[in-house]
Formats: C-alpha cells, sequence, structure tokens
C-alpha cells in the first residue's frame, strides 16, 4: 500500500492511482468465471471468485489450537461457579487484560506464530478490500442515488448513556458489539442483563437504565474489532463515490418493538426527515439497503411514513422520495430460529454443541437465563414464523418438503413420547405460537400480541383495512407494498446452506429450570441433526421466509397494487473451505454481506443502473411458491 513506503512526489500520485485501477482490473477480468454469476454490464462473474493461495496454513492452524487452548482455560476458569475455583473479579488486572500483555508469557513460537497468521489475514484483507468498487470504477460507475442502510438484528452496537451508580462504569461503552460486552457479560454478569433487558411489562428501558444505538457508520461497521459486518460493502461504495454526505447507516435498538422504536427514540420520524432532506439536497430518491430484520423494519416504515396518525406523508410519499429497495437476505416471513429461542432458550448453536460444551454454557449462561433474555427483547420477536399453515404446512405436507425426506417440514415442533404432560401432540406452525404463548409468562404473551400479527389477509378489502392496524404493518402477508408505480426492489439472499426449519422437543428433566421442554437432541435420522430438522435457505432464514414473497407474494395483486418491480437474485452458498467468514462466494445469512457478487450488485443500483439486473434463480422456491396455500383473490384459486 502506498501509505507503506517511503514518501512519493505528490505528482506521481495521479500516475500511482490509475496503475492500481488498471492493475485490479486486469487481474479481475483474467479470473475463470463461475457459471449462473453474471450480472449486466460487466459479468459478476468476474469479480475475483479466487483468493491467493494462503501460505503457512499448518502454521495457522498450530496457532489457532494453542490460542483456542488458552482461550478454553480462561473460558473454564470463568465458567467455574463462584465457589469453585477463584474469583477472577477479585483480581484487578483482569479487567485489563489483553494480548499485549500476555507477551512476556507466552512462547516466542507462539508469538512468532501469531504475527504471521495476522499478517496473511491482513493480505487476505487487502486482496479483497475495495476490488469491486475499483472493478467498476474502471467501467464508468458511479454513485448517483443517496444510500441509506439499515442494518439487520444484534447487527447494531448499542451503548450505555446512563448515570447511575450501576451504569457509570459503562458510560458511552458498548454493552452489545465490543469486547466490552464480553468483559462485562463475564466479570458482571447481573450487571449486563440488568442493562441488556428491556422493561418485562412497558418494553421500554428499566428504571436507572439508559441503553441506546450506537450511531454512524461505526455501528455497524464491526460486530467486534476483526469480525466485519457493513464494512466492505462501505469500502466498496467509498470507491465508487460515497461518503458521509450521499451515504448513511440509520441504526437502531433492536430489542425495542417497532411502535417503540418511534416513541422512545423517534426512529422513523428521523428517518422519514432524512430522506426528504437527502433529496432536497441532491435533487435524488434514494436507495434503501437493507438487511435480515432491517427489512423488516423498511416494511413498517412504509406503512409508518404514510399514515394519516402517524408519519403524514401522503400516499405518494415512497413514491416521491425512495427509488429502489434492496432487501438482503429479508427474513419477510420470519426466522423459525426464533421461537425456539423465546420458547426454551434454545437454537440450533445450542443443540449442536457436544456435551463438555453444553455444561459450560449452562453452568455460565443457562437455557432460562437465555430465554428469559430472548423474551425481555420484543425486537427479536418480530421474527417469529408468519403466515401460518397456508405457508408452513400442516400436519402431513409443507410447501418445501422434498420427495426423498423422512420427516415432513409441515409439524414445526414434534414429540417422541407423544403422551407427554406438555407434548399432547406434533404441532405445526399455527399451533406452535398458541403452545408458546400457553407456556410463558403473560407479560411476554402481551408485549408480543400488542405489537405483531402473524396471520393471513385473504382478500383485499382485508388488506386495505389492515392498514389502520400498526400490528399489521410488519406483516407482507396482511399488508400491501406502498403505491408506488416507479419503485423497485431487489431480493438478493443467499440459498443452499442448511437452515433450522422444524424441532423434536421432549420434556425437561431439570427440575431446577421453570422452562418446560427442551431441544431432544437424541434425535438424529436424515434431515433431522441432533433434534432439529435441517432444511432450506442462508443458514438463518429459511428459503420460504427470504424468497417467496420475491418470487409469488408480491405478484398478487392486493399485496403489490401498484405492480412495483420486484426483481429476485439468489447467490447459492460456495464457500472458501480455508476461510472462516465463507469468502468472496458465500451465501451464508450475515457473511453475505462481504460477498463480491452482492457488493457488485448494491453498487449498480446506488449508479442508477440496477435496471440492467435480471432474475437469477438457482432453488426451487418457484415450484415451493406455487404450493403455498395463498391465492389471488382476483383471479380465484385454480391460479394459485
Amino acid at each position: 500500500m502506498l501509505g507503506e513506503k517511503e514518501e512519493l512526489d505528490a505528482k506521481e500520485l495521479p500516475h500511482l492511482l490509475r496503475k492500481k485501477v488498471n492493475d485490479a482490473v486486469k487481474t479481475l477480468e483474467g479470473v475463470k468465471s463461475v457459471d449462473g454469476e453474471d450480472v449486466c454490464l460487466v459479468p459478476v462473474s468476474k469479480l475475483a471468485t479466487a483468493t491467493p493461495k494462503p501460505k503457512g496454513r499448518k502454521r495457522a492452524h498450530g496457532f489457532i489450537f494453542v490460542l483456542g487452548g488458552l482461550f478454553g482455560i480462561l473460558l473454564a476458569a470463568f465458567l467455574a461457579d463462584r465457589s469453585d475455583m477463584i474469583q477472577l473479579s477479585a483480581l484487578p488486572d483482569l479487567a485489563d487484560l489483553n494480548l499485549d500483555s500476555l507477551t512476556g508469557i507466552l512462547p516466542a513460537g507462539f508469538l512468532r506464530d501469531a504475527k504471521s497468521l495476522s499478517q496473511h489475514e491482513r493480505e487476505v484483507v487487502n486482496y479483497d478490500s475495495f476490488s469491486v468498487g475499483l472493478h467498476l470504477l474502471s467501467q464508468g460507475v458511479r454513485a448517483h442515488h443517496p444510500v441509506i442502510m439499515i442494518p439487520g438484528v444484534i447487527s447494531t452496537g448499542l451503548e450505555s448513556w446512563g448515570t447511575e451508580d450501576s451504569s457509570r462504569q459503562y458510560f458511552r461503552k458498548r454493552l452489545w458489539g465490543s469486547w466490552s460486552m464480553m468483559r462485562a457479560l463475564v466479570l458482571d454478569k447481573p450487571g449486563w442483563k440488568r442493562h441488556i433487558m428491556l422493561d418485562k411489562e412497558t418494553g421500554l428501558d428499566p428504571p436507572g437504565i439508559k441503553l441506546r444505538a450506537a450511531q454512524g457508520f461505526d455501528a455497524t461497521d464491526f460486530f467486534v474489532t476483526g469480525y466485519w459486518i457493513w464494512n466492505k460493502i462501505l469500502e466498496n461504495l467509498a470507491t465508487i463515490g460515497y461518503d458521509p454526505t450521499n451515504s448513511f447507516a440509520a441504526a437502531y435498538d433492536w430489542r425495542l418493538s417497532y411502535a417503540n422504536l418511534e416513541i422512545r427514540d423517534q426512529y422513523f420520524t428521523r428517518l422519514k426527515k432524512h430522506l426528504e432532506t437527502v433529496n432536497e439536497i441532491s435533487g435524488k430518491k434514494a436507495v434503501l439497503v437493507s438487511h435480515s430484520m432491517g427489512s423488516q423494519v423498511i416494511f413498517y416504515f412504509f406503512h409508518w411514513v404514510q399514515s394519516p396518525e402517524h408519519g403524514k406523508g401522503g400516499s405518494d410519499w415512497v413514491e416521491r422520495y425512495v427509488e429502489s429497495w434492496i432487501n438482503i437476505s429479508g427474513c419477510m416471513l420470519g426466522a423459525l430460529k426464533g421461537l425456539p429461542a423465546v420458547l426454551s432458550g434454545e437454537m440450533k448453536d445450542t443443540a449442536q454443541l457436544n456435551a463438555l460444551a453444553v455444561f459450560g454454557l449452562e453452568r455460565f449462561l443457562s437455557r432460562e437465563e437465555r430465554a428469559e433474555i430472548f423474551r425481555a427483547m420484543p425486537g427479536i420477536s418480530s421474527m417469529l414464523p408468519k403466515g401460518g399453515n397456508a405457508v408452513w404446512g400442516n400436519e402431513t405436507w409443507a410447501p418445501d418438503d422434498r420427495p426423498d425426506q423422512k420427516v415432513s417440514f409441515g409439524t414445526f415442533i414434534n414429540f417422541r413420547e407423544s403422551n407427554s404432560t406438555h407434548s399432547p401432540k406434533n404441532l405445526t406452525v399455527d399451533e406452535s405460537l398458541s403452545y408458546l404463548f400457553e407456556h410463558t409468562d403473560s407479560w411476554y404473551r402481551d408485549l408480543v400480541l400488542k405489537n405483531y400479527s402473524h396471520g393471513v389477509a385473504h382478500t383485499k378489502q382485508e388488506v386495505m383495512d389492515n392498514e389502520r392496524d400498526h400490528r399489521k404493518w410488519l406483516n407482507p402477508l396482511e399488508t400491501s407494498l406502498p403505491y408506488a408505480p416507479n419503485l423497485k426492489v431487489y431480493c438478493f439472499y443467499g440459498v443452499s446452506k442448511p437452515t433450522e426449519r422444524a424441532y423434536f422437543y421432549r420434556e425437561s428433566q431439570d427440575p431446577t429450570s421453570k422452562l418446560n421442554v427442551t431441544i431432544d437432541t437424541g434425535v438424529s435420522i436424515g434431515e433431522v441433526d441432533r433434534g432439529v430438522v435441517l432444511g432450506e435457505g442462508d443458514g438463518t432464514v429459511p428459503l420460504l421466509s427470504s424468497g417467496y414473497m420475491c418470487a409469488r407474494g408480491w405478484k398478487i395483486r392486493r399485496y403489490n397494487p401498484a405492480g412495483v418491480k420486484v426483481v429476485m437474485y439468489e447467490m447459492p452458498h460456495e464457500p472458501d473451505r480455508f476461510n472462516p467468514r465463507g469468502g468472496p462466494n458465500t451465501g451464508d445469512h450475515v457473511d453475505i454481506l462481504g460477498r463480491q457478487s452482492l457488493n457488485d450488485l448494491i453498487l449498480r443500483v446506488a449508479a442508477g443502473k440496477g435496471d440492467l439486473i435480471e432474475d437469477h434463480v438457482v432453488s426451487n422456491i418457484v415450484e415451493y411458491s406455487s404450493k403455498v396455500q395463498i391465492f389471488d383473490d382476483e383471479e380465484g384459486e385454480d391460479d394459485g
């Protein structure tokens, strides 16, 4: 890089910059094409699908092994009962522990390997960084529309602004999305829980606690140091001319219900004002880029902004101020893993841990504690499944069942012991939601039902009536896209990664727990892996949730009265086996934000060239969508 070389004459800089761009283009054009990844203008397939062969893998793996061992020793101490080993909080130097403080006690070979791995990681980052933007820049692609980014669940940092005695030590420190969070969770778990959980009755701040979403690009670029979220998109946007004057990250407190986002933080009012301001300054409509839960936030905003009782923008506000909506990995019909998270504090990530890891996790943060935390974040419950049995199937069948599978996806919660006290029968999605509300505290049930709806509007009149009910605004099967004929919707999402689709449960044998059931990790047959039934998706959001509205739902007139153009572009999960984040061709729910073809598509839309993008479908979503039991009331059921 230039900054690492000796000082250069200022006259040489333009020449060197041009040379850097040309070299990058030659490199990119020399790469082999990947089937099905071509996009108009210059094929996306030519975006460096290969990375330099890593050197010293054995040494890197040895370093990781030693580092894992060191971390394991520390974690084992943290997980010990207070009376078992040591009181870590009694060691004043531990709070300031970092790798620099360990250099005097670690073996020289370990430190040498650490530096080697760190250098290799920097080389990989330098190779990938800015490459998509440089490629498009050489093709004349430049910043055009203002860009507003709306992040997904948990990817926005939360920092403390409380000044009570218990909060002063955390003032302006991030209690979500930083190493400060890790330290607080380990050394002051009760205090961390008090700060991170919302009031169970109001869904707002508990007395004396004030946690707020971090703001600016720093709020979403990295989760913790080294673990990027939006940073690669920011790098590439900057390369074609974006900066804080024409792009903006609309971070929000993802714990809050959507109504409380406006009540406490005036989030939607601020978003509306920002979009109007950038339009006034630039004279151009904005491109909205949302990820995961952020896509639900945008859909809710569309209804809020045109409501006479709320945003008061009028029915044509979206048409006037929004050019396009890029919906990345949007959980439009929910993320099924959210239900077991609030029911029993579990999901695939916990069910598939080995026995020792489960023991450690339970000692540190039990299932009961995890369920309580998830329930006290009403925003998480916005992703409970929508559409009921019409979308997700019944007792014997589901639209996305495959011919050779042993267990139908139609029963969402399954019990091996049908005569169990807490499991009289296997449950569909509709029945599972009822089961959840029957077996959780009334405060949680009230928070969810007061803010969200999970049904289907089967007629145009129902959809129109639902515009007056804010609980329906989140659900694209109960309300419609805005009447904005010139709006474009782009659905970009990953496929081909096993994703949670259903579960096997059993009665809990823990007499100390208030939870009645737990995932039955003893079941492993066919698609069932330790009690988790795996289907199609991006590893987090099932294919039906990310793809149905794009493939079929928004082609039904009552859900898209203006005939808004909807383009869907699927990206198969083809990870680099040696890259922990999957590399440039990953389709993972979060890591896809660093995928080169996704970055290319985002930049094209932002630059005003989105009209050249065409549908690219590699999954069976069209077939599955045709089997969903939702029909066009204007055409008749035979057309469904």
